[in-house]
């Protein structure tokens, strides 16, 4: 089996039979106002990580990762200008080896001209590869660019968060809706986030 790369939570890692593969390009899809920052943030624990602002300043990413109700890292944050497709493509050039790059969220990205953003998405998996690191581009669903398909189409893997509230309390599960290397898991992770990104032990998600 190809290197797998450990995401820090067990039960996603156990659905995709030790993490991510190295070289990995991960979409995960949700709310604007779902908690789905809350995983981003546990990612960074695992391993070294490049954090990609593209909408906050940095300063306001790392005070929401020193507030975090779950164990984060120190990643390294960069926030974008006004070429943001440039200063994206000199963080990806900047990646080390096996190092994790959050994109937060991808959607300023997927505005740039359609064979711009291409060649960018190629690039990105390229550098991936060379450095066996993976890439987890956050793409907020409701009035999504033009070029999320393009996204979508490029991922490695699909994940889908999503909330609903039910029994007077909030649910919140993630499901692989696509994952190109090994089985795609077929069942969804329901996730605990009032103390971090948990599981919800109250159901049987084996």
């Amino acid at each position: 089996m190809a290197d797998r790369l450990r995401t820090g939570i067990d039960a996603l890692d156990r659905k995709l039979e030790g993490g991510l593969p190295a070289g990995a390009l991960v979409a995960s899809t949700a709310d604007p106002a779902s908690q789905s920052e809350l995983l981003l943030y546990e990612l960074t624990a695992a391993r070294e990580t490049r954090y990609l602002a593209t909408e906050r300043p940095a300063r306001a990413v790392r005070d929401a990762l020193e507030r975090s109700p779950t164990a984060t890292g120190e990643p390294r944050i960069d926030a974008l200008s006004s070429d943001a497709l440039e200063d994206a493509a000199e963080v990806v050039a900047g990646l080390s080896e096996g190092e994790l790059l959050i994109v937060d969220p991808v959607d300023r990205l997927e505005r740039a001209d359609p064979d711009a953003y291409v060649d960018f998405l190629a690039a990105l998996k390229r550098r991936l590869l060379e450095t066996g690191g993976a890439a987890v581009l956050h793409c907020l669903r409701g009035d999504a660019p033009a070029n999320r398909t393009r996204t979508l189409h490029a991922a490695d893997a699909v994940f889908e968060f999503h909330t609903e509230r039910a029994g007077g309390r909030l649910e919140t599960a993630l499901t692989v809706l696509k994952f190109r290397d090994g089985g795609q898991p077929t069942e969804a992770i329901t996730l605990e986030l009032t103390a971090g990104v948990a599981i919800d032990t109250s159901r049987d998600i084996a």
